[in-house]
């Protein structure tokens, strides 16, 4: 991994590690954007509130873009889209939103000029006062995240959330204060080009292999992008992490700083610290000081994957002094987010569920425990190199039929077609229209895709509104 830089061998940003920075250390320093899309945009505005001079440059054209156009007009940033040009390289400090892989040419450019190249989250965390809870994994950040920022808030913290959910650390940064916490999901692409990014709070809740496409189909430089969330971190942070997955626990072991505070949770084992079921309870330790927090089957969020989100975020939570109560309440109230596993709507006795955040086979795999009742599932669309051989026993065991849709839809076919019924669909309303003519009463209509959503959709949220608007039609 890649060490934090000292003030000797980078003068441009003279930011040390878990400190804020100066205004007078961004005034007057050229700054260059990749990529506009919001992160690109909040970090473009955010370096010009302290006095940087930024150039933002996109790819896409400049018509796609037109309230992005406005924005940079109104803040002063020059820009260009359409294409990167060697304008970009022109800079004191390349910003890298989280859309655009490192090797792309102006980004690998850059590198091989070694000139200095950083994250949106990056340059947030230099502004940043607020001590910092960061959640990344590969499965359960945005419910991880969201359960979070509620409890934070139903215990009367001050708090924001933000990062790779809602809104852009950037934009969120000026919101939080030392007297506040800031609540960030963080994914692999933006722990990419971190320096001196520091959690107060780092949570891994899992790793399976996802997004290889990015990273020339290795797992094991997905998983130490992951791991970079606790680079930086030291004596008084913590890193509270998932002892059931083997590949977690042993980054995590192998990686993490010596002096920061584990806190390990699990479901099939007890432990003396961390968190941990016994009896059907959950049950935490920190610093020798146990707590029983809930009855797990009154936890509101439905299914193992779950559990593990509750215990990561009971944790996190604890370490911030919540109250057990205050935990407990939230746990027994909250109803999820949009997208993950969602209950959409019964129509005949038929349970319609969006889960179009799951653009993975784990996903899939948690989504499809979730239930006892026979499923239809929808599954496709642009494929990330997945290997359906994990889901066929779940299947056998779970799913009555399965609509195959997207540009996978071959692939799914030929995945699982002597294993389960498989209709092939050409469009949405094709595919609930073939779940609905084959689903009965007491089954459920599950939308888990284990793909991105970019052959038919802007992004899975698109897919999931579609979704949920065609299922309200039925």
């Amino acid at each position: 991994m890649r060490r934090t830089r000292s003030l000797e061998e980078d003068p441009v940003i003279e930011a040390v590690s878990g400190k804020t920075v100066e205004v007078t250390e961004v005034q007057g320093r050229r700054f260059s954007v990749v990529g506009g899309a919001r992160s690109g945009i909040a970090v473009a505005k955010l370096l010009r509130n302290h006095g940087a001079e930024v150039f933002l440059s996109e790819k896409a054209p400049a018509e796609t873009m037109s309230a992005t156009v406005g924005e940079l007009k109104e803040y002063g940033v020059a820009y260009e889209f359409g294409g990167n040009t060697e304008e970009v390289l022109k800079a004191d400090v390349i910003v890298v939103s989280p859309g655009v892989p490192s090797d792309v040419p102006v980004v690998a450019d850059a590198l091989a000029r070694s000139l200095r190249v950083v994250s949106e989250i990056e340059v947030a965390s230099w502004f940043c006062k607020a001590p910092i809870v960061a959640v990344t994994g590969t499965n359960g950040k945005t419910t991880t995240t969201a359960l979070l920022g509620r409890i934070f808030e139903d215990a009367k913290k001050a708090y924001a959330v933000g990062g790779n959910i809602g809104v852009a650390f950037s934009e969120m940064v000026h919101r939080v204060d030392e007297h506040s916490i800031a609540v960030l999901e963080v994914s692999s692409f933006q722990l990419e080009h971190i320096e001196t990014f520091k959690p107060k709070i780092s949570v891994m809740l899992n790793m399976t292999p996802d997004h290889l496409d990015r990273y020339g189909n290795s797992f094991e430089k997905y998983i130490r992008a992951k791991c970079r969330v606790f680079m930086n971190q030291d004596n008084g942070d913590s890193i509270v992490y998932n002892y059931d997955d083997t590949v977690t626990r042993r980054y995590v072991n192998e990686l993490a700083p010596a002096p920061v505070r584990r806190l390990p949770f699990s479901t099939e084992a007890s432990l003396t610290e961390g968190a941990w079921i016994d009896r059907g309870r959950l049950k935490l330790s920190i610093g020798g000081e146990q707590s029983e927090i809930i009855q797990t089957e009154d936890i509101s969020i439905r299914g193992k994957h779950n559990l593990y989100n509750a215990m990561a975020a009971s944790l996190a939570a604890k370490a911030k002094d919540v109250s057990t109560a205050s935990i407990r309440a939230t746990l027994k109230n909250f109803k999820g987010v949009e997208h993950r596993l969602e209950f959409v709507r019964e129509v005949n006795g038929v349970m319609f569920f969006n889960d179009s955040k799951a653009t993975n086979v784990e996903s899939v795999w948690y989504a499809l425990q979730s239930f006892t009742s026979p499923i239809v599932l929808l599954l496709g669309g642009r494929d990330k190199g997945n290997d359906y051989s994990r889901l066929i026993p779940l299947v056998r065991k779970h799913v009555k039929t399965i609509v195959a849709i997207g540009e996978s839809a071959d692939k799914v076919v030929g995945s699982f077609a002597e294993i389960v019924r498989v209709r092939k669909a050409s469009s949405m309303d094709e595919a609930l229209h073939l779940a609905a003519s084959v689903a009965v009463s007491g089954d459920v209509v599950l939308l888990s895709p284990a793909c991105a959503s970019f052959d038919w959709f802007e992004n899975y949220e698109h897919r999931g509104r579609v979704f949920k608007e065609r299922v309200h039609k039925i």
